[in-house]
């Protein structure tokens, strides 16, 4: 291992124009970037995919490598829900309820087949995914996921936070969304 502290590098700078002594970038790559290491997820866990994501935070696979190892269960300090296990039709105005309380820029994950579809469960009683009540970015298949999985949902939203304009949740398409699910 060398000695030269220019051989560790911690995030890759965003693309830019370099030279001696400066860097230059856009404004829009460089909240990008600190979106992209600084999520802190709201874990919203009804069953067995809350148990995978508490090994997903454990030392064996260490969700803070990421830099979301603080979860927030307060929704005003969370910018990414991550809702996983089954959600009952009588838990989703708390879900709705949830995500409008985050502030924007904010983010969704539904983890385990449960969340996503339903599962198992196609009664009266258990929602048929969550994207009938909030919008979801990411889908975490299994049942339950692996903690592999986990994380790797993570860095798919990793990715959009990176790469998402300032200026989307302005758009028209965006508010038109957030409309066909009732949400202002």
């Amino acid at each position: 291992m060398s000695d030269n502290k220019s051989d560790i590098t911690m995030v890759n700078a965003p693309e830019g124009m370099e030279g001696s002594g400066f860097f230059a970038t856009s404004f829009e790559k460089v909240v990008g970037l600190a979106r992209k290491h600084s999520l802190w997820p709201l874990p919203f866990a009804t069953s067995c995919c809350g148990i995978e994501y508490m090994a997903t935070m454990g030392s064996h696979y260490d969700i803070s490598r990421f830099g979301s190892e603080r979860p927030s269960f307060s929704p005003r300090q969370a910018d990414l829900l991550m809702v996983m296990g089954t959600i009952a039709k009588k838990m989703a105005p708390v879900v709705k309820q949830v995500y409008e309380q985050m502030a924007e820029p904010r983010w969704v994950i539904a983890v385990g087949a449960c969340a996503t579809s339903g599962g198992i469960f196609d009664s009266y009683s258990v929602l048929q995914g969550i994207d009938r009540v909030v919008p979801v970015d990411v889908y975490v298949p299994g049942c339950p996921p692996r903690p592999e999985q986990i994380l790797d949902g993570l860095m798919r939203i990793q990715d959009l936070a990176a790469n998402e304009s300032l200026r989307r949740r302005n758009s028209p398409e965006y508010q038109a969304l957030l409309a066909s699910y009732n949400i202002k």
